[in-house]
Formats: structure tokens, sequence, C-alpha cells
């Protein structure tokens, strides 16, 4: 029985061949760019003088290349030179190779001037809104064809997915318990907090309402163990309170607006975050913003990237962007 996998590999070894075979016989690109331009102005004399070569030198080219590729390519005739079929096919197909490696030249220039490339962004909520969607809409609007993907989660979640390799940076903080080794840390700002709610909730018709009046509803907060939900626990013991009994756990930002929207539920998130979802534009105007306990602040957040990552030119376009919006911010 004949060996299939040494036929598959003579197979794959012709076709390998039939590929590059004019290559292997010295084709070069001058060759194809003379033939270009012989077809384009049907002269020797004009196609040696775009590519700045004597006549004789862009004779004796063609002439290689006629050797090469084993075929007449051009006849001449008292007004010029007239390619043949076979010069015809090959001009064309050189034309094509040219216009392909500009394309790679400009290509390679728009990757390694950071206007071109994928960026892979994490942040928590605050930044997200206050930070990340400005600098999004000022690449849309100036670098279109830097590909962006963003993630937005907690902290424990963006560092794993940094860990993983599944982002380039994100703004946030090293999680309690993470091997702080592998980060590098930017320290932005710390994080304002503040409390919303659904409109024609009934604390909004007092005037007077405190923190105590908030722990009689139901709350809706991270899982045990986030940064935010241990700056509110903790901000409510240092005043004196319990945490609130009863409590709906969820990382997603859409189920909290969602209850809060159809209960009584109060819930705690960044106060950037608080102040777009507050405005007439979101949610249709359901979601208010509580004036209680405006002095509370999560730890400062930062840049977290890793120590071995090396970026590319447009994940520096992009850093150097988020900074510009913190320093303005």
């Amino acid at each position: 029985m004949p060996d299939r996998s040494a036929f598959a590999l003579s197979s794959s070894s012709r076709a390998q061949g039939q590929r590059d075979e004019l290559i292997r016989r010295g084709l070069r690109l001058p060759q194809l760019r003379l033939l270009v331009a012989l077809c384009d102005t049907g002269q020797v004399s004009g196609a040696a003088a775009q590519m700045a070569m004597t006549q004789p030198a862009a004779s004796r080219l063609l002439a290689e290349l006629e050797r090469t590729v084993e075929a007449r390519l051009y006849d001449r005739h008292p007004r010029g030179i007239s390619l043949t079929p076979a010069g015809e096919a090959l001009a064309a197909r050189a034309r094509d190779v040219l216009y392909r490696l500009d394309q790679a030249h400009e290509e390679i220039a728009a990757l390694t001037s950071g206007v071109r490339g994928p960026v892979r962004i994490g942040s928590v909520t605050g930044p997200a809104v206050e930070i990340v969607l400005p600098v999004v809409r000022q690449l849309r609007a100036d670098y279109p064809e830097i590909q962006l993907s963003i993630e937005v989660g907690t902290s424990d979640k963006l560092a794993d997915s940094a860990l993983a390799g599944n982002l380039d940076f994100y703004i946030g903080r090293v999680p309690d318990g993470v091997d702080p080794r592998p980060f590098t840390l930017e320290e932005i700002a710390p994080e304002p907090v503040a409390l919303v709610l659904r409109y024609g909730h009934p604390l909004l018709a007092r005037d007077d309402v405190t923190i105590a009046d908030c722990l009689a509803f139901d709350w809706v907060m991270q899982p045990e163990g986030s940064v935010l939900r241990r700056t509110m626990e903790d901000y409510l013991m240092k005043s004196g309170f319990r945490p609130p009994q009863h409590v709906v756990a969820t990382a997603s930002m859409l189920m909290t607006l969602a209850i809060v929207c159809e209960t009584d539920a109060i819930a705690p998130m960044a106060q950037s975050a608080a102040n777009f979802y507050a405005s007439e534009q979101a949610f249709g105007g359901r979601i208010r913003r509580l004036g209680v306990a405006e002095d509370m602040v999560v730890a400062p957040f930062s840049l977290v990237g890793l120590r071995d990552r090396e970026h590319s030119p447009a994940i520096l376009r992009v850093l150097d962007l988020i900074r510009g919006k913190f320093r303005r911010a």
C-alpha cells in the first residue's frame, strides 16, 4: 500500500516549489517595476527614465526577465513597443504585487507610528465613564484604525484578565491577596462614591435625609470582599451603623441599575458613574443621585500594567491620551 503521508509531503513540496518558482529562478523586484514602467510608457527609453537607469541597462534587465520566465514579453515596432500576451499577464501581476507591497509599507508605517493596531483596555466603572469614554470618542475621530476592546468590571476580574494576557492594561487596583510583583502601578486619583435610587423614591421627598434613613431600605451592592463594598461597610461602621441587613449582591452594573429602577433599593457606585446615569439622557431620567455620604471615597485607582509586557505604539498612544484625560480631570 502506498505511503499516503509521503505522497502528501511530496505534493506539498511540489506546491511550494510552484509558488516560488520564479523567485528561485532569480526574479527580482526591479524587473517587475521596469516591466510595469514599460507597460505604462510603451517605450524602453521611457521605462528606463522612470527607473533612473540607462536604456542599455533597461534592455539587459528586460532580457534577463524574459530568460527567467522563459517567454517573450514585448515586441518592438517603429513607434515603441507592445507587450505580448505573456508580457501583459506578467505586467498585470507585477502591478498587483507592487501595489500590495505599497499597502504593506503603509500598514507597517501605521503600526509603528501608533495610528493602527489592537488595544485592549480594562477599567472599573468610574474611570470607564469619566475617562475611557471620552478617550474612545477622541480615538474614533483622530485614530479610527486603532481597534479597541474594552472590559468593564471589578479589579479582581480585571487583574485576572491582565494576567491571562487578555488585557494590555487596566484602570483599577491590584486586589488584596493577589501577588503585586507582576504588576506596574501608576497611581491616578481617589474615587468618590455616591448613592443612587429611582426617580420617585420616598427619600427624595424629604430634605433632611441621613445615612440612617437609607438603611431602612434594601441595598444593591457588589459581592462581598469587593473594594466598593468594603468601602461602604467601613464608612457605615465608622459612622456608628451596621451594614444593611437586606442586600442583593451583584457585580453587574446593568442588573444594579435595573433593580434600582424597579424597586426602592439603594446602590452605591462611583460618583462619575452615578452622575452619568442620573442625567436625563440615561435610563430615561429614572435614576437619581442622593445627596448623602458625599465624603465617602474609595482608595485611589491606578493605571495597572504587567512588568514583562512590551507595549505597541498604538497602546502607548492610548495610554498617553488616558494620562492626559486624568491630568485634565
